[in-house]
């Protein structure tokens, strides 16, 4: 019974190298978006806002329709809204009066997808039988990082051999990745998150669990504890080193990437012999201590060395924060996981945000910024504890 689940979680992590996908080629051709359509900077910025706000958005309309109409299906209108995003790219641009108008529609259609899949991926490898789910959702994260890392060097790699310019034929293929996938999802088995009859707790029946309130807090303060550092450490790299805007973004958020994925793929191999719980403390006294290395030590390469540290300690926050989630609220249902997809959200937006207002009312010193982020962490680590001391029960 279980191995016949296997093709479903394999392509739940294909999921989410298509979410990988729809997130991080744009910002790549931001700079061509630039010179070849005369659009300003102040108008390019705009789209890595719109692309979260979407996402944003499903992640709280998602609650009321993903149940109706099933998982396979939302599935299914994910993975085709990603590659109908990336194929109108190609197109709406030219067709536009103005170009810009047409490049905010195309990632509109995306960012739905986007969003749909942040909801979805992870609920449907829990509802998969298997030995154990921390295992199995910590592999399942660590492949939005290799989807992260591989979009950035195979795209770097297809722009030096044919050429900038031929974007469009690089977003084509791209878009093939989501279509392959949603003709697997249209025949893999499907579990469900709740035995028949059983109904999932709603939206006012989990806003009175005082558990999960604690959790909600967890999952933002872990998706504002990874993107408080991960959207600076190029900037890092390139003021504090000297270096060139390429080799920036390779010394920074790449080794912050790998260094992530290679935390979640280590507890996603050897999780049944690790504590969860233990595991998230030590990795958020580790990630403590690699925020106060990054603003705090003289040297700008043990600084960027921190960085990347920081990737490996906010490996397990997420994916973790899920599973105590899932264990602690069984009958969370849909609701829970859309809301706490919600959550790591707006701490991803908001971390970055926060070091950046800081460092800003700060005369532009980043350092100071992080030092400021490291609230994060350390409410995280507050989380954890107060779950161990609420013992797992709903209220």
């Amino acid at each position: 019974m279980k191995n016949q689940y296997n093709r479903t979680i394999t392509a739940c992590f294909v999921g989410y190298i298509v979410q990988a996908i729809v997130n991080n080629f744009v910002p790549l051709l931001f700079l061509t978006f630039q010179r070849s359509y005369q659009i300003p900077l102040s108008q390019i910025t705009l789209l890595v806002t719109f692309n979260f706000g979407i996402q944003l958005l499903v992640d709280i309309l998602s609650v009321g329709f993903v149940d109706r109409i099933g998982y396979r299906a939302s599935m299914l209108i994910a993975h085709v809204m990603a590659a109908a995003g990336l194929v109108c790219l190609t197109i709406l641009p030219e067709l536009m009066p103005n170009p810009f108008w047409g490049i905010l529609m195309a990632v509109m259609v995306y960012a739905v997808g986007g969003g749909l899949l942040e909801v979805l991926v992870s609920p449907v490898v829990e509802a998969c039988p298997s030995d154990n789910k921390e295992k199995a959702m910590s592999m399942l994260h660590s492949f939005y990082c290799w989807g992260h890392v591989g979009v950035v060097l195979l795209s770097t790699l297809f722009f030096k051999v044919f050429g900038i310019d031929n974007w469009k034929v690089l977003a084509l293929i791209w878009a093939v990745v989501p279509l392959g996938n949603a003709l697997v999802f249209t025949r893999v088995p499907m579990a469900t998150l709740m035995e028949e009859g059983e109904k999932g707790l709603g939206l006012k029946e989990l806003f009175g669990i005082r558990l999960f309130w604690v959790l909600l807090i967890m999952m933002i303060c872990a998706g504002a504890s990874e993107q408080a550092v991960s959207q600076w450490a190029s900037v890092f790299a390139e003021k504090g080193l000297g270096i060139s805007k390429t080799a920036g973004d390779l010394a920074g958020p790449m080794a912050f990437g790998i260094l992530m994925g290679i935390s979640r793929a280590f507890y996603g191999k050897y999780g049944d012999r690790i504590h969860l719980e233990r595991f998230m403390i030590y990795s958020c006294m580790l990630c403590i201590l690699s925020y106060l290395g990054i603003s705090l030590l003289p040297f700008p390469l043990l600084s960027l060395a921190a960085c990347a540290i920081c990737g490996l300690s906010v490996g397990i926050m997420w994916p973790g924060t899920f599973s105590k989630a899932s264990a602690a609220l069984p009958k969370g249902g849909t609701a829970l996981f859309a809301l706490l997809a919600l959550g790591g959200d707006v701490g991803c937006s908001g971390g970055p945000t926060l070091v950046g207002a800081v460092s800003s009312a700060l005369g532009d010193e980043l350092k100071m910024g992080v030092l400021a982020g490291v609230v994060f962490p350390v409410v995280l680590l507050a989380g954890i504890l107060l779950c161990r001391r609420e013992g797992g029960s709903e209220r």
